[in-house]
């Protein structure tokens, strides 16, 4: 549960919220993170301790290698959640998604949407706890099996306004 300013401001920065999507895929080294970013030892060691230091990552292990040791990082938690009753956690996530968000590759289909939905409270809750189920079945991070997908579920109060009703309503299409 995201619930300090230094956890949101940890993951605000682009450098740390790819660091963590790293390391969503297994524990790693600086050696590793360096490989996979494309950035100094140097820079990614400060990230890694700023987000220690905001209890999002933990040291998972250490090996000795060739008369020196090895460092393995580790996510906090598979996930992060915001409280429900949080301001910023939802245009957090987006803004995080849409950051890393790749435009289609050619040929490829964009499987992007957005539909709106009228609802009781109680049908929104309910389609909420199917969408959380839905996100438990995925299958686990394993990098090793084709490309990476983000999958950004919100189920929101939309600020739409609606219609009343039309006093003298058309005929169905049908209907001539």
């Amino acid at each position: 549960m995201l619930l300090a300013p230094a956890q949101f401001k940890a993951l605000g920065h682009p450098v740390r919220h790819r660091m963590v999507n790293v390391l969503r895929q297994r524990p790693a080294t600086l050696r590793q993170l360096t490989g996979a970013l494309g950035m100094t030892k140097g820079t990614l060691a400060y990230h890694v301790r700023v987000l220690r230091e905001a209890g999002l990552v933990r040291l998972a292990e250490t090996r000795q290698v060739r008369g020196g040791t090895e460092q393995y990082f580790a996510l906090v938690s598979r996930s992060f959640q915001t409280p429900e009753d949080a301001k910023v956690g939802p245009e957090f996530l987006v803004k995080a998604a849409l950051d890393e968000m790749l435009p289609p590759a050619p040929g490829q289909a964009d499987h992007t949407y957005l539909r709106h939905l009228w609802l009781t409270p109680q049908e929104a809750h309910a389609l909420a706890a199917r969408l959380r189920e839905q996100d438990g079945e995925l299958a686990p991070t394993d990098s090793s099996r084709g490309e990476a997908y983000g999958l950004l579920v919100t189920l929101y109060r939309a600020d739409i306004p609606s219609l009343e009703p039309d006093e003298d309503p058309a005929p169905a299409p049908d209907e001539g």
